[in-house]
């Protein structure tokens, strides 16, 4: 049964249910409560302080109400206000409660419809959240557990540590444009190896002059460094004698090279120790090595997957982490127009995007997905554009990923290729 309808929303309120609607603040919280009527029991708001105090008081407050007016269930909501409900929302689900979420676009379109005002206040919000939640239009949240708590933390925190990572990366490419612009034609990639080595100690193009081709090639010996040699050496040094790079402030740019370069050795080590402790945690949950036998798909997809959508049993089927990702599908028709139909982007951006991510790798490196791909986009009735064969693709993924999750099956990549239409052979086969 899909616990995520409307109706079975509506469903779950009764005469014996007490509506609260909490305006959630950083530091105070305001609520107010009614019936499934819209009736108000509440004379005024309740504020209560986002202490173990102030939710224990606000805990009493309803069961008061409750057992006052002879409710037998407690229904609370409120607007998922940055990272404040958290701490209030496990509270509520650890004392038995179901606390639930109003789309915060929602209720700012809603408070206009008693008194026709936009104003936002302590008293008033609470009531339209309250309101939202008795029409049956919220939603749970889902408070990750165990494994998946440990994994959707360390995965938010690998993402923030490759992002300072590349921002790091992209303050290194400036650095070079203005000082050393000729060193992208000797190393392709900016972070190589063997051009870091000799950037921390002869940063500017004097001092790799200084060092000369055999001091440049001493210091990868000293390191027994493999693949950089005299060539690169001369390669390096020719480059640094026809340098065009800026000759002022020459004591300053030594100092924030060395910065930038003590800043990414910190965040890739970082990241290095985030991802084994991900590796770590996903040898927890089953079947998560049979995905990585899809090629193409590697452990930062996997666990960016997991981490964003958590126990994949609470859905009942793929469309809802579909819908979850923003990909469902919406159209924009009326009378003899019809749209065109895109998706919704409603939802986890992240979770979006590394499908979309993802799918792309597939189709790259993956024979049967590029099969799929070619044929979404070639296909005689209503081929495909490339992006859109591509999201089509990601949701084709996700559709594996849930089912070898949920039974435990292995990836067959005759079935994949199976799922394709080919008219031709049916031609034949005719």
């Amino acid at each position: 049964m899909n616990y995520n309808t409307q109706n079975a929303k509506l469903g779950t309120i009764t005469e014996k249910t007490l509506v609260v609607g909490i305006d959630v603040g950083s530091e105070m919280h305001y609520a107010r409560a009614f019936d499934w009527r819209g009736y108000e029991y509440s004379k005024k708001a309740f504020s209560f302080s986002n202490t173990e105090a102030g939710f224990n008081c606000f805990l009493a407050w309803m069961h008061e109400l409750g057992e006052k007016h002879d409710k037998q269930a407690v229904l609370p909501g409120m607007e998922p206000t940055g990272h404040y409900w958290f701490a209030l929302g496990k509270f509520l689900q650890d004392n038995g409660m179901k606390p639930v979420l109003v789309n915060p676009h929602h209720v700012k379109k809603s408070k206009e419809l008693d008194d026709n005002n936009p104003t936002k206040t302590d008293r008033k919000d609470p009531k339209v959240i309250a309101g939202l939640i008795n029409e049956g239009r919220f939603s749970y949240p889902y408070l990750p557990e165990g494994v998946y708590a440990e994994l959707r933390t360390a995965s938010n925190l690998r993402f923030q540590a490759q992002e300072e990572l590349t921002r790091v990366l992209n303050r290194i490419a400036r650095w070079f444009s203005i000082y050393f612009p000729e060193y992208k034609d000797v190393y392709g990639k900016k972070d190589a190896k063997s051009g870091l080595m000799i950037l921390a100690q002869a940063p500017l193009p004097v001092d790799i002059i200084a060092l000369g081709v055999d001091g440049v090639n001493k210091i990868w010996r000293d390191a027994k460094l493999r693949g950089a040699g005299l060539k690169r050496a001369k390669t390096l040094v020719a480059a640094a004698e026809h340098s065009v790079g800026s000759q002022e402030g020459l004591t300053a740019a030594r100092m924030e090279i060395k910065n930038l370069l003590n800043d990414y050795d910190v965040y890739s080590k970082r990241v290095d120790e985030l991802m084994a402790l991900i590796d770590d945690l996903m040898s927890g949950i089953p079947y998560i090595d049979k995905l990585l036998e899809i090629k193409g798909v590697g452990s930062k997809t996997v666990s960016g997957f997991i981490a964003e959508v958590g126990d994949i049993s609470r859905f009942d089927n793929p469309k809802q982490i579909q819908k979850l990702a923003g990909y469902a599908l919406v159209e924009n028709s009326s009378g003899k127009h019809k749209g065109e139909t895109t998706i919704s982007r409603r939802g986890r951006k992240r979770l979006r995007y590394l499908l979309f991510e993802v799918a792309m790798s597939l189709v790259g490196k993956n024979e049967e997905f590029r099969e799929l791909h070619h044929y979404y986009t070639t296909r005689q009735k209503n081929p495909l554009k490339k992006m859109q064969s591509l999201i089509a693709v990601a949701c084709k993924l996700l559709r594996v990923i849930y089912k070898i999750l949920t039974t435990g099956v292995s990836y067959d990549p005759v079935k994949l290729r199976g799922d394709i239409k080919r008219p031709e052979i049916s031609v034949q086969a005719a």
